[in-house]
């Protein structure tokens, strides 16, 4: 919308041309998320508990966990808000891959929010079965990745990158590139919701790989810089970068409401669409294998979940105290804050060796 606008002004007064680069908009783009959360988190988070929307806990998880019984959650309703709303006003609205991703977050978002309303407000504690939310998500995922499979022109737009490579690149095609899209797309989605179980141990991993996807997008969708660094050049993946900054600006900001002792939880409807959406940004830059780096966290928290049932089922033994990983170390004596920040640290090393290879080809 403003870029539409600034354009016009533009052709009057030359100084709002300054808003027709990809760079300034996505720090604004970030800036004005932050400004929404800020202004919307504290009304949202009274409205939430006024409504005794609050959490529930497992009884057989640490005894720390009790005291954070009843406290709001379905506060990534506030980060979907500002990301949609900032992309809406910074973003160019007639770039297809800005509105797949857009669709795929909301679309997401909402299976998180039935999901969540059905536990809190109906009391049911399965909320959405298993099945159904796994349904839903493929048919949301499938469709977006049809549509961006099916409106390809170019051959990298379909191949898996090995990055550290040059020259690597497999062609998935159009049924291989789905079928990748899904794994990368729906996978992430529930990794960053099983990750999403201590106050601030989601949300910030998050920032951190959405900042580094708006660097990897930036690069795809300009030509000299892919070329000079050996990506594969995506026409139009750069606007994706505003989309980026807008999920680091407004996770920052739910960050301050989220930091232990958390104020509000973002609930599935967060957790599910901001997965869902660094899944889609990966598969429209091509780097899907970068992102299972930078996001080796949520990556580790969801093994941890499968091999702790594999092992279950299979011997009737445990690998982990408790799973998903980070009640692990609880168990094993690490305070809330430092399995978190801990957590972090790991996250953010992670990151900047994806951001190397970048030049490490």
């Amino acid at each position: 919308m403003l870029l539409e606008l600034f354009q016009y002004l533009a052709k009057d007064v030359r100084a709002f041309s300054v808003f027709q680069y990809i760079t300034l908009r996505t720090v604004m783009s970030a800036l004005t998320a932050l400004a929404i959360s800020f202004i919307i988190g504290p009304w949202m988070i009274r409205k939430l508990t006024s409504l005794k929307i609050g959490q529930t806990v497992r009884d057989d998880g640490p005894q720390t966990h009790l005291v954070k019984a009843g406290t709001p959650t379905m506060g990534g309703a506030l980060i979907l808000a500002a990301v949609v709303v900032t992309t809406l006003l910074w973003g160019d609205l007639e770039n297809r891959y800005v509105l797949t991703c857009l669709v795929t977050t909301i679309g997401f978002g909402a299976i998180g929010w039935i999901d969540d309303y059905r536990k809190v407000v109906h009391k049911n504690p399965k909320g959405l079965s298993a099945g159904k939310k796994l349904f839903w998500q493929t048919v949301i995922a499938g469709l977006a990745l049809s549509y961006l499979a099916y409106r390809t022109n170019l051959p990298q737009q379909t191949s898996l990158i090995v990055p550290f490579f040059k020259t690597v690149a497999i062609p998935l095609g159009t049924i291989g590139f789905i079928v990748l899209g899904w794994f990368v797309v729906v996978g992430f989605s529930n990794a960053v919701n099983l990750t999403d179980g201590l106050d601030g141990l989601a949300i910030m991993p998050t920032v951190m790989v959405a900042s580094a996807l708006a660097i990897f997008a930036y690069v795809a969708g300009n030509k000299v810089f892919a070329t000079y660094l050996g990506v594969p050049h995506i026409p139009g993946a750069g606007e994706l970068a505003i989309f980026c900054g807008a999920i680091a600006g407004a996770g920052l900001a739910f960050l301050w409401f989220n930091a232990y002792p958390a104020e509000v939880f973002m609930g599935d409807v967060g957790a599910l669409a901001l997965g869902g959406a660094l899944g889609m940004v990966a598969m429209v830059c091509r780097q899907e294998i970068v992102l299972i780096i930078m996001g080796g966290v949520f990556v580790v928290e969801t093994l941890s979940v499968m091999i702790q049932v594999a092992s279950f089922k299979l011997t009737g033994k445990r690998v982990f105290r408790m799973a998903p990983l980070h009640h692990h170390y609880e168990l094993k004596g690490w305070k809330e804050n430092q399995v978190v920040v801990r957590f972090w640290i790991i996250t953010m090393m992670l990151v900047l060796f994806g951001l190397s290879t970048l030049k490490l080809r």
